[in-house]
């Protein structure tokens, strides 16, 4: 697969003194008679790297934090869809999400658009559920939200009461009609919207009309000829009283109401009333999106994108003992980025983010699949299975970074898929 592990991967960015450290830490070490790496330059690696940070000048309040993540085990399988699967919707396509119900019981969520949950007493003790928790109607209405949806975040207070945020897809490709087009690019249409759950997850119910969370400020049928919209939304996070997710949008142009392309960060104080997501102006969080088939735009607020993200975060998680921020996500290599595979950046705010390093190379699902070697790598996560918080937000100095890995025939990518987790090593500097 082409997996990588080594602490601050990359390009060497930021001070000389820095520099000089991370390229002794990248320089192979002594294997010891075990296979390891020999004990002493280990100790000789970590401790340039502590003495170089405290050799820095002090960081400003707003300064993204320094932080390492390190793979420090091997790969397992969670999850394989051609021994588990209970039929053909169960593979693994969007990042892993996970919240302990009322009884302390984890589900995870991140499969098809079919949505079933993977279920156990903790994190390391999953299967999956055959119950289908939220269908996707496939509907040729797209008033109605109604065609293909995934789980894509949720959050609970109490493990019964769960809000769930959907990546809707309205693909005008499937339905007579509604594209001239006829491709899947050209006509689609993405929408962020909302379910809920009052029995701990085992069922989720959109409202009619349904909510829309985060939308294009039009209707499918506009500027169809490319991907539109609002797609992908990150974890939900929790910071005080404050709930937080970040999502990617297409951009679009408007009269008075220009959206750049990027990713955007929504703040909610209850995600429980989906109705209250605003996004980041750049001065506030004022910006709203709402459904273009109920109701003219209110407002001309857009949000002002975040991070050095080129696509869709995978999660975002915030370290306790630091209180930064950490997220990873997936990038393809000659779009600012060396090489392939996944990626972390750290931030306190959330807003402000520090230069991204590379955490597993690997050909991922922006590469080209007829050049691929080896599986594509997808959707990373990262998940505590000690985390303190009910909703799996926080991680320790140790995380298991969870991501798909997809199969390719040809230049097809199939639907022999595997969830894999992966320990990470986490460490944060002030």
């Amino acid at each position: 697969m082409g997996v990588t592990d080594r602490i601050f991967a990359g390009s060497c960015r930021g001070a000389a003194r820095l520099c000089e450290v991370e390229r002794a830490a990248q320089r192979p070490f002594r294997r010891s008679s075990a296979g390891g790496w020999s004990a002493s330059h280990r100790a000789r690696a970590t401790l340039l790297l502590v003495l170089a940070v405290a050799s820095l000048p002090a960081r400003a309040a707003s300064d993204p934090p320094l932080s390492a993540l390190t793979l420090v085990g091997p790969p397992t399988i969670v999850f394989k869809a051609g021994r588990d699967a209970c039929d053909g919707a169960d593979v693994p396509d969007a990042p892993a999400r996970a919240f302990r119900d009322a009884s302390g019981a984890v589900a995870v969520f991140g499969l098809h658009y079919r949505n079933r949950a993977l279920r156990g007493p903790n994190l390391g003790q999953l299967k999956l559920d055959c119950t289908v928790v939220l269908d996707s109607g496939e509907k040729s209405d797209p008033a109605l939200y109604d065609d293909r949806s995934w789980i894509t975040a949720t959050w609970t207070e109490d493990g019964s009461h769960v809000a769930a945020l959907l990546h809707h897809e309205y693909q005008a490709n499937e339905h007579p009609g509604r594209c001239p087009a006829g491709t899947y690019m050209a006509c689609w249409y993405n929408t962020i919207t909302a379910a809920a759950s009052a029995d701990g997850g085992r069922s989720f119910k959109r409202k009619a009309p349904p909510v829309v969370v985060a939308g294009a400020p039009f209707r499918q049928e506009v500027d169809q000829g490319r991907h539109r919209g609002f797609f992908n939304p990150s974890n939900i996070v929790a910071d005080g009283r404050w709930r937080y997710f970040l999502a990617s949008t297409t951009g679009w142009t408007r009269p008075g109401s220009d959206q750049e392309a990027g990713v955007c960060l929504f703040r909610s104080d209850d995600p429980a009333d989906p109705a209250r997501w605003r996004a980041w102006t750049g001065t506030g969080f004022g910006a709203a999106f709402p459904d273009p088939y109920l109701a003219t735009r209110p407002n001309p607020a857009t949000c002002r994108p975040v991070g050095p993200f080129p696509g869709p975060v995978g999660a975002v998680v915030r370290h306790r003992g630091s209180g930064a921020w950490i997220a990873v996500f997936m990038a393809k290599a000659g779009e600012g980025f060396p090489r392939s595979g996944f990626y972390w950046t750290s931030s306190r705010d959330l807003i402000t983010w520090d230069s991204p390093r590379l955490l597993v190379e690997g050909a991922t699902l922006y590469d080209d699949p007829c050049t691929a070697a080896a599986p594509l790598i997808a959707y990373p996560s990262l998940l505590d299975p000690d985390a303190k918080g009910r909703n799996f937000d926080d991680v320790g100095d140790t995380a298991l970074l969870t991501y798909a890995s997809l199969r390719i025939e040809g230049c097809t990518i199939t639907s022999d898929r595997d969830l894999i987790r992966r320990p990470v090593a986490i460490r944060v500097w002030p």
